[in-house]
């Protein structure tokens, strides 16, 4: 895999901020309080780009919230081309991050582990 160049991932950040920014001033019902831009992966010629999402909830807010961004991707696509000055605007999709969920499972049972080990 191909490192990111200092440009690159400068333009990572500032399409991170823009959309952060941007998700949290939707007006949609379905997308849940809790969501949070864990990530941004624009390829090096600013066609596309990856947006990693972190919903705290249940299954079905998760659903709900992927939704509601897939929905509004043009109003994201139009603010993110307005707030940040990129010679192509990139195409945007949404990928669920669960990686914060699977560290507090992860956490939750090492903790109970070391409390049977203290038990014993």
């Amino acid at each position: 895999m191909k490192k990111n160049s200092i440009k690159n991932t400068r333009i990572n950040g500032e399409v991170q901020r823009a959309l952060s920014v941007t998700i949290r001033d939707l007006k949609d019902p379905r997308i849940g309080i809790m969501t949070s831009i864990t990530g941004v992966e624009v390829t090096p010629d600013l066609k596309f780009c990856k947006v990693y999402v972190s919903v705290l909830g249940d299954r079905q807010a998760k659903e709900d919230t992927m939704e509601g961004l897939k929905s509004a991707t043009g109003f994201i696509r139009r603010e993110l081309a307005r707030t940040v000055n990129l010679r192509n605007t990139p195409e945007i999709k949404f990928i669920m991050d669960e990686s914060i969920e699977y560290g507090m499972r992860m956490s939750k049972l090492i903790d109970e582990v070391s409390e049977n080990d203290k038990n014993k």
